[in-house]
C-alpha cells in the first residue's frame, strides 16, 4: 500500500494454523497470501487477517468456557451468504439469521459467530464504515 489509508487488521491464535487456515479456506473464501507454517497470511474478501500458534511469546488462543479475546468485524457487501456459509462449515451462530440493527446512520445488517478455534466474528454490511452525514471530523453533523 502507498497511499495514507490505514488498514487494521487482527492475527488469530490457533492450536493449529493449518487446521486454522483450511476451515477459514473453507468456511469464508479466505486466500492465502503468504504461509510460513506456524503463521499464515489470509485475505478474506480484500480484507487481511492473520492466523498464527502462539509459542509462550505473550498470547494464547483461547480456550473454553472464557470468553473469546478479541472480536473479529469483517464488512462486506452481502454479509448474509457469507454467515450461513460459516455456519454450514461447523460456526456456531449467535444470530442467525442476520439482523437489522437500528443505528443512527440507518440501518445496519449484521449478525455473528464463533469459529471453531474460539474466535467471536461479526459480520456486517459496510454502513459504519461511511456512515451518511458525518463530518470530516469524524462528529456526526447536525441536520437542519
Amino acid at each position: 500500500m502507498t497511499d495514507d489509508t490505514a488498514v487494521i487488521s487482527v492475527m488469530l491464535a490457533a492450536s493449529d494454523a493449518q487446521a486454522a487456515v483450511r476451515w477459514y479456506r473453507e468456511a469464508l473464501g479466505a486466500e492465502v497470501m503468504w504461509d510460513l507454517g506456524s503463521v499464515v497470511g489470509l485475505s478474506i474478501l480484500g480484507a487481511p487477517v492473520f492466523v498464527g500458534e502462539p509459542s509462550g511469546n505473550g498470547w494464547e488462543v483461547p480456550s473454553a468456557p472464557s470468553l473469546p479475546s478479541c472480536r473479529v468485524e469483517l464488512f462486506c457487501d452481502d454479509p448474509d451468504p457469507l454467515l450461513a456459509r460459516a455456519v454450514r462449515h461447523g460456526a456456531v451462530g449467535r444470530t442467525v439469521p442476520i439482523a437489522n440493527h437500528a443505528m443512527p446512520w440507518g440501518l445496519h445488517r449484521q449478525g455473528s459467530f464463533v469459529d471453531p478455534f474460539g474466535h467471536l466474528w461479526l459480520i456486517g454490511d459496510k454502513s459504519p464504515l461511511d456512515p451518511p452525514n458525518r463530518h470530516p471530523s469524524g462528529q456526526a453533523r447536525q441536520e437542519g
